[in-house]
């Protein structure tokens, strides 16, 4: 049997970030949430003390990403998960407001696996965040690399 996903929330805005984590424990998803509210502290935490991101061989990640933070591009993010070994494999979500064209074919290009935009509305927001909770409880996320 494979290890339960852990989800990691990339996102400044508080508001937003218990929104996001409400909407999936509606949508029935338990799994454990691990929230950052910025760049830096995720990057560490992904990439672990020695930088080489190993430190999650064998385990199963799903990143939520917003690309608007306070100290360094959700894009740099994205980019470096992606060109790294051991977490190329896991999947990231780009949540953010940016619904500009060029930025989500490069988000696409750069190997995210699904581009959301927050909508304004508050409703609208609160059901794209239960449709990616049903997402998450079907999808098989891949352990990382060894």
């Amino acid at each position: 049997m494979s290890n339960p996903v852990t989800i990691i929330m990339i996102e400044d805005d508080e508001g937003h970030a218990r929104l996001i984590e409400r909407n999936i424990r509606r949508s029935g998803v338990n799994n454990e949430i691990i929230p950052f509210t910025n760049g830096t502290a995720a990057l560490d935490y992904l990439f672990g003390k020695d930088g080489t991101g190993l430190v999650h061989r064998g385990n199963a990640l799903l990143i939520l990403l917003d690309l608007n933070l306070p100290d360094t591009s959700g894009i740099d993010i994205l980019k470096r998960v992606k060109e790294n070994n051991h977490l190329k494999a896991t999947p990231v979500v780009v949540l953010t407001t940016t619904d500009d064209s060029q930025e989500i074919k490069r988000c696409y290009e750069l190997g995210c696996n699904v581009y959301i935009t927050k909508p304004v509305n508050y409703e609208s927001f609160a059901n794209a965040i239960r449709q990616l909770g049903l997402f998450f409880s079907v999808i098989q996320v891949p352990p990382a690399a060894t």
